[in-house]
């Protein structure tokens, strides 16, 4: 479902394959969501999610220190944008996850998708400009 696109590119090679495995990610959501072969996904979803969590912060870290070297103008609301999303993702409660696991994966997804879609096809394809 979720493919690196040639449009989703920065031109920024650590970037680009920082953000595949976003995309890795967001899969691996999506087929525990279609999958019905497993009733119980409690395990799986709280895997996806700590994963996300530790990755985005990983790759935020990359992307933040790479726009301070390159004097990025727009690394404020980037920061901010990232905090955002870590501060989403943070919330995501193993209690809740329990009790609603599929509302749990669909909410994730959304949120994945939201933030592939809109965030580093308008954001972050901006970052290559500085190298232009």
């Amino acid at each position: 479902m979720y493919e690196m696109k040639p449009e989703y590119k920065t031109g920024i090679d650590f970037i680009d394959k920082e953000h595949e495995q976003l995309f890795t990610i967001a899969n691996r959501a999506y087929e525990l969501l279609k999958n019905e072969f497993i009733p119980d996904k409690y395990d799986y979803i709280v895997e996806v999610v700590e994963e996300l969590k530790a990755y985005t912060k990983y790759h935020f870290e990359h992307e933040e220190e790479y726009m301070v070297s390159k004097g990025y103008k727009r690394l404020l609301s980037q920061k901010v944008a990232h905090d955002e999303f870590i501060k989403k993702i943070q919330s995501y409660s193993t209690e809740h996850i329990d009790e609603n696991q599929r509302e749990v994966l669909l909410g994730l997804l959304a949120l994945i998708n939201d933030w592939l879609i809109e965030h580093i096809f308008r954001a972050d394809k901006l970052i290559a400009e500085v190298n232009q």
